[in-house]
């Protein structure tokens, strides 16, 4: 199953409504890294409310899609993470330093604006 990437501007908003195994996680990377390059995006939020937890190869490649967007060029806002979510992700050694998150998919994309604007 895909997930969906929709286009806002010179945005691409991601919300996860599926629940991610290994191979949707590989293809929303690809699909994502595609998106990025052939819109010329310069920022993306992705919203994780829907994700209740992840394993250890979903937290890799959720930060690997972070790092990735961001040597394309496109900041990334990381919305709604789940407290289940954020334990994996840091139990994993994932820091996602220089990302942004919000509480929802609203405050995320006012987060991307007020970054690439300021």
């Amino acid at each position: 199953m895909r997930i969906p990437i929709l286009k806002l501007r010179q945005y691409l908003l991601i919300s996860v409504q599926v629940e991610l195994d290994d191979q949707t996680a590989l293809q929303f990377q690809e699909d994502l890294l595609n998106k990025i390059h052939s819109e010329g995006s310069l920022g993306v939020v992705i919203d994780l409310t829907s994700v209740d937890m992840i394993d250890s190869f979903i937290a890799k490649v959720l930060g690997d899609v972070v790092d990735m967007s961001n040597l394309m060029g496109a900041k990334v806002v990381l919305t709604g993470i789940q407290p289940a979510v954020a334990i994996t992700l840091i139990d994993m050694g994932i820091t996602l330093n220089e990302v942004q998150t919000a509480l929802d998919l609203e405050q995320g994309l006012e987060k991307l604006q007020q970054e690439l604007e300021g």
